[in-house]
């Protein structure tokens, strides 16, 4: 007998089921999700934790005439699910599958491509002042999450739609707010009055009415505004949205999709800027994924029946080399602070805060804030170190430049998850920083090519008093040895580790290990390779290049970095002065956005792994060899 799930092609699938077999399709979108990312991995918590609200969403809106915007987008996997993606779920995060985020390249249930958090209302009011300029006609909703909501640009969204009156409905998924309290019967009642179509046209007709009565009206609306506002504050936390120009509903119950429909038929049509305030559960109906949401916020490959993940756990990853590291440096200088915005355990901060919970500051999903943050503490003497990842901190980019770069604040910036992240795609790839953090002035920027060189970074980085900022990739580390004492490493200080005459590996980060493994590959062709661990993006040690450079044939930058304006254009720029250059060959990521798929996979995609760099060597001389060929065939003639 086959499922219920199998008869969904589509939401107008869905739309016609009765209300009372919607529990059990969303029982199977929840077993498919469970059995799906235990092979792939993904973001299981979240997405298992609105089930029930994506069904609800697309049983009462006209998707895709109606826009839904998701934020973040990685709760979207039942919504993938229902919008005709349900073969082709199992490639989910695979290369050439599915994307773990929307992507409107890939539906046209994506409206927006959301891998970022906090741009959902954002987005959502822009369609509806767009909806109104081209005299349209739908829906638009934004789902956002508690903690997206704690970054600055939701609320200036927030304050901007208040303002113009546009119609759109902001639901805020709430699954960590402490409001048990107002979870109940009462609670749901009290819900669906408020959202209903006859109690908000009376308010609206009972202000109207007020405002006008002659004399007392000015006084007795405000009269009754407040008495409004005293009995919706004895069970709901909605006065600052109703402060902001929203209509307030909530909170309800996120997993109960009966009464979720009658919640969302009943704000449907309501004019204005409406804010529907829904409490689920991060991974709901998977226990361990229960237990232990922050784990299964976003997770490898696991078994399945126990929730254990399968990885190699004999090798530390960057992440906690840098936190093990930066723990052992505070105990050391009680001047060290560390920051994160809303991603303690992705940073590897988890011991820090355990260890000096005085000393650690989550600030949420902030990361200006969380810049400035670090800027005023460097600024009045302590030594901030704001670990954020390379694709996150893109958001701040201002404040890096103008709040701690400008005024040489002894700021330390840690860029996690910088290069190819893998399955999570165009949005979460560090591809950029590189490019956008080596031109400004006062910043040091270093690279390391291994787990021991990077703790020896974050020492020299804290000692500089300088603004510094360190870039590392996602994933484990090499498996080298750590030092049991701290070095200092000089700056701008470059490393040869193999000499050669034939080409010059110049490489950056973990790039120089692939760099090494090539010149393996080619010493046994007969080319010899000088390969150089630059360790510093800033400043480069030009005297070392230039050295080299003149000794010979050929020199190739390697980094997992945008080639426009990336560590292969910081070497040209340095050699550009030094008189006659070999020819230069670079190597990195394209001027495109890289798609999803395993690390191995596109690092071979895009020609920065060792055999990649072997070729890429090999063709130069190959041409080279051809070039000199034609030249003496055209002597001879």
């Amino acid at each position: 007998m086959g499922t219920l799930l199998e008869t969904i092609a589509s939401p107008e699938d869905v739309r016609h089921l009765s209300v009372k077999d919607l529990p059990v399709l969303a029982q199977e979108i929840r077993d498919l999700i469970i059995d799906t990312v235990s092979r792939t991995g993904g973001h299981l918590a979240a997405s298992l934790g609105v089930v029930e609200l994506t069904i609800a969403l697309h049983y009462v809106f006209d998707t895709p005439r109606d826009k839904i915007i998701w934020d973040v987008g990685h709760q979207t996997y039942a919504h993938k699910i229902i919008t005709g993606r349900r073969q082709a779920f199992h490639t989910l995060r695979q290369f050439g599958g599915l994307s773990g985020f929307p992507k409107r390249e890939e539906s046209s249930y994506d409206c927006f491509n959301t891998g970022h958090s906090s741009t959902s209302i954002s987005a959502a009011l822009g369609m509806a002042r767009s909806r109104a300029l081209l005299h349209e006609q739908y829906n638009v909703i934004a789902v956002i999450g508690d903690g997206s909501l704690t970054a600055g640009m939701a609320f200036e969204a927030l304050n901007h739609a208040g303002h113009i009156k546009e119609d759109i409905i902001v639901i805020l998924n709430d699954n960590e707010m402490s409001i048990s309290p107002n979870v109940g019967a009462l609670s749901s009642y009290l819900s669906r009055l408020i959202s209903g179509q006859i109690y908000n046209r009376f308010r609206e007709e009972l202000k109207t009415f007020l405002k006008n009565m002659p004399l007392v009206g000015p006084s007795a609306y405000r009269f009754a505004r407040h008495s409004e506002d005293f009995f919706k504050s004895l069970f709901v936390p909605g006065l600052l949205f109703d402060e902001l120009g929203f209509k307030y509903i909530g909170p309800v119950l996120g997993h109960k999709i009966e009464l979720l429909i009658d919640d969302l038929h009943n704000i449907k049509n309501l004019r204005g800027p409406v804010l529907l305030h829904v409490v689920t559960k991060k991974g709901k109906g998977y226990e361990p994924a229960e237990r232990n949401p922050v784990l299964f916020h976003g997770v490898g490959p696991f078994d399945k029946a126990t929730g254990t993940p399968r990885k190699n756990a004999d090798i530390p990853s960057y992440t906690d080399v840098f936190g093990s590291t930066l723990t052992r440096i505070a105990a050391m200088d009680q001047r060290v602070v560390a920051i994160t915005a809303g991603m303690t355990s992705g940073t590897g901060l988890d011991r820090f805060a355990q260890m000096f919970p005085e000393r650690f500051f989550d600030v949420g999903i902030a990361e200006q804030h969380a810049i400035t943050f670090a800027a005023g503490m460097a600024a009045s003497g302590l030594r901030p170190v704001a670990a954020i990842y390379s694709t996150f901190l893109q958001r701040s980019y201002d404040q890096v430049l103008h709040d701690v770069c400008l005024q040489n604040l002894p700021v330390v910036l840690v860029l996690d998850r910088a290069g190819i992240v893998g399955e999570d795609g165009a949005t979460h790839h560090g591809l950029f920083d590189i490019a956008y953090l080596r031109s400004i002035p006062n910043l040091i920027f270093m690279a390391p090519k291994d787990e021991n060189e990077l703790q020896h970074m974050l020492y020299t980085a804290v000692q500089l008093g300088r603004p510094v900022a360190i870039r590392y990739p996602r994933g484990t580390g090499i498996g080298v040895p750590l030092d049991p004492e701290f070095t200092m490493i000089p700056v701008g200080l470059a490393e040869v580790l193999r000499h050669g005459t034939d080409a010059a590996l110049v490489a950056i980060g973990n790039t120089v290990m692939p760099a090494l493994g090539a010149a393996d590959i080619l010493a046994e062709t007969g080319i010899t390779c000088t390969v150089i661990n630059s360790r510093y993006i800033k400043p480069l040690d030009t005297h070392t290049l230039c050295s080299y450079a003149h000794r010979v044939k050929v020199i190739v930058t390697v980094e997992e970095n945008v080639l426009h304006g990336g560590f292969g254009s910081a070497v040209l720029e340095a050699l550009a002065a030094s008189g006659p250059l070999p020819p230069v060959v670079r190597l990195g990521i394209p001027d495109v956005f890289v798609e999803h798929g395993s690390q191995t996979l596109l690092r071979s995609r895009y020609g920065i792994d060792a055999h990649g760099i072997a070729a890429a060597v090999q063709n130069f001389f190959s041409a080279q060899h051809a070039a000199h060929g034609a030249q003496a065939s055209g002597a001879s003639r």
